[in-house]
């Protein structure tokens, strides 16, 4: 158990005990000391940028467009989708460079996120998405760049991005609590670092994945998939495939995460992921709902009639369970999350993990989990080749 709101199962291995993860276990309380500016975001104490009341007068807007790329948009459409049932607001997210449909202008505010205020997909989404006297609220760093120098131009409002804040870990930061407020939700139930890391099976299941994770990656098994059997919890994975990605993808090393959606893969991938390659390990994920339909219709069954009366959840439950039973017998790598409720606490609880997870995997690997420089050359490169056509 990860906590009572969240049962896991970790990879199963033989003499768990190594070097690694004493290591590990050592590194927890000495990470949380080092970057306690960066994991305070993770903490109820955190300092924002801002005072609440700020945000007020944008509550009267029933619907947001929220302007970003990677990090500064991922984490709140995770929130947005996992906790729809509590959301009070509509959200339009551009996070990819697209020909958008006209929006609907009326009673919208634009939200526009990029923690350098230089990002070229943001830079292009404004000046096709924002027109003359929208309302508009920014949260980049305070510092000279291009979202700074358009405030003016924009008539807009601004909100700090602290520097020490990397976009990719920024969640629980100004970047998605802005938003998060903003959506009806409670800021403050997403931030339990201090209890988990007190928690003696929070510490226990973070220090024995990683472990097993660095074991996996020596017996040269780098491609981490996810069967995600909750529609709800894509963009929760898209999050956490950027933070493995970028940040442990470095100097030959790293992770490549995968989302493969459940049960509708058992019908495409599964046959390559029990009898191919042993390159995989992998994470079942699945939420408990209260509510789902029922298959009641009698004509239909005929002989699955064992299906009548059970709800959907259930069927797709007995699909994880029996998927895992085969894992088992084949011997495939796994660890398991089941979500008991779906809460601002228990997405903060899974922010928490991965954020940790990340950092202690990073350490172990002996590469930086905070810079992504080979990213940087490629807006380099970009940039170098729209001033050399310009030239011509």
């Amino acid at each position: 158990m990860l906590s009572k709101n969240i049962n896991f199962t970790n990879f199963k291995v033989k003499n768990s005990k190594t070097k690694t993860g004493i290591f590990i276990k050592k590194n927890i309380y000495k990470e949380v000391k080092n970057n306690k500016n960066l994991l305070s975001t993770l903490s109820k104490n955190y300092k924002y940028s801002y005072k609440k009341k700020f945000l007020f007068k944008y509550k009267k807007f029933k619907e947001f467009n929220l302007i970003g790329m990677g990090g500064s948009i991922l984490g709140t459409e995770s929130m947005y989708s996992f906790l729809k049932h509590k959301v009070k607001k509509k959200i339009n997210f551009f996070n990819n460079l697209d020909n958008f449909k006209k929006i609907d202008k009326k009673k919208t505010c634009n939200i526009i996120i990029s923690k350098s205020g230089n990002t070229l997909e943001v830079a292009a989404n404004i000046n096709l998405i924002i027109k003359k006297n929208d309302k508009n609220l920014i949260i980049t760093e305070n510092r000279k760049n291009y979202l700074n120098s358009i405030v003016a131009d924009l008539k807009s409002e601004i909100i700090e991005h602290k520097n020490f804040i990397g976009g990719r870990y920024s969640v629980l930061s100004e970047v998605g609590m802005v938003p998060a407020e903003l959506m009806g939700l409670n800021t403050q139930k997403f931030k339990n670092i201090n209890e988990l890391i007190k928690s003696k099976n929070f510490t226990k299941s973070l220090v024995d994945s990683v472990e097993r994770t660095i074991r996996l990656l020596k017996n040269k098994r780098f491609n981490s998939i996810i069967l995600n059997y909750d529609s709800r919890s894509i963009k929760l994975f898209e999050w956490y495939q950027q933070l493995i990605s970028e940040s442990l993808g470095k100097k030959s090393n790293g992770i490549l995460p995968m989302i493969s959606l459940m049960p509708k893969d058992n019908h495409s991938l599964m046959q390559y992921y029990l009898d191919g390659p042993k390159i995989n390990f992998f994470t079942f994920f699945y939420v408990f709902d209260k509510v789902s339909d029922k298959i009641t219709n009698y004509s239909l069954l005929k002989d699955f009639i064992y299906l009548k009366n059970k709800k959907l959840s259930e069927v797709i439950y007995t699909q994880k369970r029996a998927t895992e039973n085969i894992f088992d017998i084949k011997k495939i790598p796994y660890r398991s999350f089941e979500i008991k409720n779906r809460s601002e606490k228990t997405l903060g609880e899974l922010f928490s993990f991965f954020i940790l997870e990340t950092i202690l995997l990073g350490r172990a690997l002996n590469v930086n989990p905070f810079d992504q420089p080979s990213v940087e050359l490629i807006k380099k490169q970009t940039k170098k080749i729209f001033n050399t056509n310009k030239q011509k």
